[in-house]
């Protein structure tokens, strides 16, 4: 049972209300009563502008699936003349230019990594707030990157061998990255610091300098033996780490114990597809944590082994220059929050009439209250240089809604008296009518947006629920080799540089999903920096030490300079619908198909509904973890329920496939004493029950997302494991 508290014509939940007026407010500069007044007010006026845009899309879906229903001969022309007609895509604009102003460098400027991370979780926020610089050594040593061969397992305790070859490949990294004049790092005796350079004796006694001496640009200790040698390439540092005292040091011959590099630039903290948060109570955890982030306060301890350990913030990063002067760097990754979208609503606060308020607007406001603390200086770790808050905005439908989120961070900056544009927006490039219409939603946030970004999963999610009169869907694997997708991403990249993104926002890419698999993240994901996107998402900061590697290979302003003289527009190809041609697959095929998308659906929502775990690596069939959150889910259930909307599958195969793969995944799951097996009792399993509601009623759900069962079944195990306890 909620307690509410009547604040105005607004019912509050206790949780929340004590939070905000005893955490949130205090040291803000906000007043209490003008607060919820203000508060009130953009509930009553945002809230129906709200719901008619929800119900657009509602409508539009509806005139789609008629369409395709009454056009079994698919004639494109028609078809995009059609979508014209409804206003589902936009009228071709003008050039212009985004205007942002006040996106730190990290953003603006440089390119590297970004670490999504669930806020609700304190100690993940911390690590990922301190991912903006990373051990290289430990990077490789504890990864796939290294090979076992050769006798490097890694195994007990430390392993020479395998040690041997993690130096081999950071000494090959430096070559690269900072060469010198004559020889190499492998061959380092001694680095010191004459006159404001870098100077190496090598083995053969030869003292010898970088061949761009610019690239050392600090150094900490004395600079006849500096205990770090800071270098900088393609606008990034890292540090050669010196310790002869250390066990790895004191091996080396230059007395190297490792390469520490700036990895995660920024960090996204989710209250959204990563966090399973769906009321007061969650709700309260999300904010706090990201209030004690802002303030520099927040803590976690844990037990590791048999030690407890404090994680707290890093501190910030000192040097001195090659002129003697102090250089600081920051010690954390610039952080942006992501809120939820426009579509759900949270029995946190009740409106006038005792209606449930819009998520995504309670998000907007207290996510930028906790946030002006850093902002006004109020905390021991300052987040913005240049006194901005970032928020991250997905799942929005075209410009209107683009537009809609505008209106409401104006509404807040004014509640909030911050400067306007000081909220800046991250649009998520993962709807359908959203990557159609990218320069228009571009345009509607011209003023404050510093990020887009493309999210493969929820965009086929999208793809196959707007489609899914049109047939049956070809098979999940082979979306990624599809034509739309292609155009798609290439699009996204299009619309930021010809909008003027470059040096003022970022043009960020997807995330690297299997988050043990550091050997094919290292492969592939460059591929992200040579289409142009100048960061791209990672799953762990041991994936962004890696991934920031690519950013000493590559030089993404040279990338993007080179395409801005090619951009094309490809809306055509992004409305090639993923159609199979044929669905004549076998009858194992498509048990195969079916068994993968229920074992992850599975394997996800489990924890998701009886455990509040909104993120986590979940094993797929073949046993490889893999990082899902709600996207993936989105995906698969409307890949289930498209085939058995178009006849591939029945119904009682599905069930049957569905209760055969709960049973592997409570194996899967064997190992944890706090996890409720679904088997055998199916229909005692809010879980299960919630699995089968995404698929069966897939094709009823708002475009495809998957919040709303999740959120009501959450809600009902809540309640069913509180009565029991």
């Amino acid at each position: 049972m909620i307690n509410y508290i009547k604040i105005g014509e607004l019912q509050v939940a206790s949780e929340l209300f004590d939070f905000i007026n005893s955490e949130a407010i205090p040291g803000s500069l906000v007043d209490q009563e003008q607060f919820w007044g203000g508060f009130q007010r953009i509930i009553n006026d945002l809230t129906p502008r709200n719901k008619e845009l929800l119900a657009k899309r509602d409508e539009l879906q509806t005139k789609i699936n008629t369409w395709h229903r009454e056009n079994k001969e698919f004639k494109f022309d028609r078809y995009k003349a059609f979508l014209d007609e409804i206003g589902y895509l936009q009228p071709e604009l003008e050039d212009f230019s985004i205007t942002t102003e006040g996106a730190d460098d990290e953003i603006a400027l440089k390119a590297g990594p970004q670490l999504v991370v669930p806020v609700d979780n304190a100690r993940y926020a911390i690590n990922a707030a301190n991912a903006r610089w990373g051990s290289l050594y430990d990077a490789l040593y504890g990864t796939d990157v290294i090979s076992d061969e050769g006798g490097a397992k890694n195994q007990g305790g430390y392993n020479p061998v395998r040690g041997e070859k993690v130096i081999a490949f950071a000494r090959e990294f430096l070559d690269q990255s900072v060469p010198l004049q004559d020889g190499s790092h492998k061959d380092a005796l001694r680095y010191t610091i004459d006159q404001g350079s870098l100077v190496v004796k090598l083995r053969n006694g030869h003292k010898t300098r970088l061949q761009n001496e610019e690239k050392f640009t600090g150094y900490q200790g004395d600079s006849t033996q500096p205990s770090a040698v800071l270098l900088k390439n393609n606008d990034n540092y890292f540090e050669i780490q010196i310790d002869q005292s250390h066990p790895i040091g004191k091996t080396d011959a230059a007395g190297v114990k490792d390469i520490l590099l700036e990895s995660a630039l920024t960090s996204i903290m989710d209250c959204e597809d990563s966090v399973a948060a769906v009321d007061a109570q969650d709700k309260v955890l999300v904010y706090r944590n990201w209030l004690g982030l802002n303030k520099g306060n927040l803590t976690a301890t844990f037990t590791k082994g048999k030690k407890t350990l404090t994680r707290t913030l890093n501190p910030d990063r000192h040097y001195v220059s090659p002129n003697g002067s102090e250089l600081t760097l920051p010690g954390r990754a610039l952080m942006l929050v992501r809120n939820v979208g426009h579509l759900m609503s949270n029995n946190s606060i009740l409106d006038g009439k005792g209606n449930e308020v819009q998520e995504g607007i309670i998000d907007a406001v207290v996510t930028s209250l906790c946030a002006k603390h850093s902002l006004i200086g109020n905390t021991s770790h300052k987040n913005s240089a240049n006194g901005s808050i970032y928020i991250v905005k997905p799942k929005m439908h075209g410009p209107e809604e683009a537009a809609f989120a505008n209106e409401l961070f104006n509404r807040t900056e004014d509640l909030l008296e911050l400067d306007r544009n000081t909220l800046k927006i991250g649009v998520m490039d993962e709807e359908r009518r959203t990557s159609l219409n990218l320069k228009a939603c571009i345009r509607e946030v011209k003023d404050r947006i510093v990020f887009i970004n493309t999210g493969f999963l929820d965009r086929t999610g999208d793809e196959m629920h707007t489609s899914m009169e049109a047939g049956a869907m070809i098979r999940k694997n082979e979306m990624k080799s599809t034509l739309w997708l292609q155009s798609y991403e290439k699009s996204n990249v299009n619309n930021g540089l010809s909008t003027g993104l470059q040096g003022r926002a970022q043009i960020g890419k997807g995330m690297w999903a299997m988050p043990d698999l550091m050997k094919g993240m290292l492969e592939q994901k460059i591929g992200h920096l040579l289409a142009g996107g100048n960061t791209a998402w990672v799953p762990s900061p041991t994936a962004a030490t890696l991934h920031a590697l690519h950013y000493h290979q590559v030089n993404v302003k040279e990338v993007q300079n080179n395409l801005i003289g090619n951009i094309t527009d490809l809306r055509d190809d992004i409305l090639q619908i993923p159609v199979a041609e044929n669905t004549n697959w076998s009858q194992d095929e498509i048990q195969s198909e079916l068994d993968n998308n229920a074992q992850g659906i599975l394997g996800y929502v489990v924890r998701w509904v009886e455990q509040g775990i909104g993120c986590s690596k979940v094993p797929d069939i073949n046993n490889i973890a893999l990082m899902e959150d709600r996207a993936t889910l989105r995906i698969s259930s409307q890949h289930v329920a498209n085939w058995l909307h178009h006849g591939i599958c029945t119904k009682e195969q599905v069930i049957e496939t569905m209760e055969r793969m709960a049973k592997v995944v409570d194996e899967q799951n064997a190992g944890d004493p706090a996890y409720r097996p679904m088997a055998p009792e199916f229909d005692q399993s809010v879980a299960f029950q919630a699995a089968c509601d995404l698929v069966f009623k897939g094709y009823d759900q708002p475009s495809g997302y998957t919040e709303p069962i999740l959120h009501s079944r959450r809600l009902e195990a809540k309640a069913k494991h509180s009565v029991r306890s």
